[in-house]
């Protein structure tokens, strides 16, 4: 198992997640070291995201909860739309869009 997750990213307005793939996290596929993934996992993001809700393993509570088997088109689309990441860690397969 990963003895290390990626750190969550911040983006240009503020808002915060914490995006993993690895054998621990709702991801596809589901293993450590992947070259690419497919779906991710995302928790606790800082606000609720309309992009990401279907994913909710707890929609009553969209802050403190986790969002499993994400598209990484999706949280590509939540990283764009925030403005891009300052800083933070995406796993492989996710686009690392840089704010501006």
């Amino acid at each position: 198992m990963r003895d290390r997750l990626n750190e969550p990213i911040v983006c240009a307005d503020g808002f915060r997640m914490s995006v993993q793939g690895n054998e621990a996290a709702y991801c596809e596929p589901r293993r450590d070291n992947q070259e690419k993934y497919i779906r991710v996992e995302i928790g606790f993001p800082s606000e609720e995201e309309p992009l990401i809700m279907s994913y909710a393993e707890n929609p009553r509570d969209p802050i403190n909860t986790v969002y499993g088997w994400v598209p990484v088109q999706v949280v590509t689309d939540v990283i764009a739309k925030h403005g891009g990441i300052v800083t933070g860690e995406v796993p492989p397969g996710v686009a690392r869009l840089e704010a501006s």
